[in-house]
C-alpha cells in the first residue's frame, strides 16, 4: 500500500511539472509574439518617418535685379512646406508666386509664363472664396539690408504626384519688384520679376 502512495505521489508530481512547463512555453511564445508585434510597428513608424520628401532650388536675378536666394519644399504626411530666403532686394514688401514653366530662361523671367493655376480660379488671395491660384503664395517683406524671408505651408500642393493640380514639379517661383494686391486680374499687379529659380527634381 505503501509502495502504491509512493508511485501515485511521483505520477501526480510528473503532472503539475508537465503541466508548469506547459503553461511556460505558452507565455514564452505570447511573449515573443508580443516582441515581433511591437518591432514590426517600430519598423512601420520609421517607415512612415522616412517618407519625406525634400527639394532646393536656387534662385537668380532676372530684370537687371540682384536678387538671389534659396527655395526648399518639403513634403511629409500630406502637407509640402515652402521656405525661402533672398537677399538683394529693396526694402519693403514684395510678392511671391508660382509660376507655369520652370523656365528662367529670359531676362525679364516671362519665360516662366503667368501663375500656376490649373484650377482656371481668378487671382486672388490664397484662401479666399473668391478663388485663388494654386500658385497664389502671397507677400513678405525685405529689411533695410534686403534680406527676406517667407515660409508657407498647404496640403494642396505635392512634390511629383500624379495629381496635376497639386504637383509643383516643372513650375516656377518667381519673386516680384512690388506688392500682390490679391485683386488685380490676372497677376496681383505685383511689378517685373526680379528673382527665378526652376523646380525640379
Amino acid at each position: 500500500m505503501k509502495l502504491r502512495n509512493i508511485y501515485f505521489s511521483i505520477a501526480i508530481g510528473i503532472i503539475f511539472t508537465s503541466c508548469k512547463e506547459t503553461v511556460k512555453k505558452e507565455n514564452t511564445n505570447e511573449t515573443v509574439d508580443e516582441v515581433e508585434e511591437t518591432i514590426n510597428e517600430v519598423d512601420d513608424v520609421t517607415e512612415v518617418e522616412s517618407e519625406a520628401k525634400t527639394i532646393e532650388i536656387q534662385l537668380t536675378p532676372k530684370s537687371e535685379s540682384d536678387v538671389t536666394g534659396t527655395v526648399s519644399f518639403t513634403e511629409k504626411d500630406g502637407m509640402v512646406t515652402m521656405s525661402a530666403n533672398l537677399t538683394g532686394l529693396a526694402e519693403g514688401t514684395h510678392a511671391i508666386h508660382l509660376h507655369e514653366k520652370a523656365d528662367c530662361s529670359s531676362p525679364d523671367g516671362k519665360s516662366s509664363g503667368g501663375h500656376w493655376n490649373p484650377t482656371k480660379q481668378p487671382h486672388g488671395k490664397w484662401g479666399s472664396q473668391e478663388g485663388y491660384h494654386k500658385g497664389d503664395i502671397g507677400n513678405f517683406k525685405a529689411d533695410a539690408s534686403g534680406a527676406g524671408s517667407i515660409t508657407f505651408a498647404t496640403n494642396e500642393w505635392c512634390i511629383g504626384c500624379d495629381d496635376d493640380n497639386e504637383n509643383i514639379l516643372g513650375k516656377a517661383i518667381i519673386v516680384h519688384q512690388g506688392t500682390d494686391d490679391y485683386t488685380s486680374q490676372p497677376s496681383g499687379a505685383a511689378g517685373s520679376r526680379v528673382s527665378c529659380g526652376g523646380v525640379i527634381q
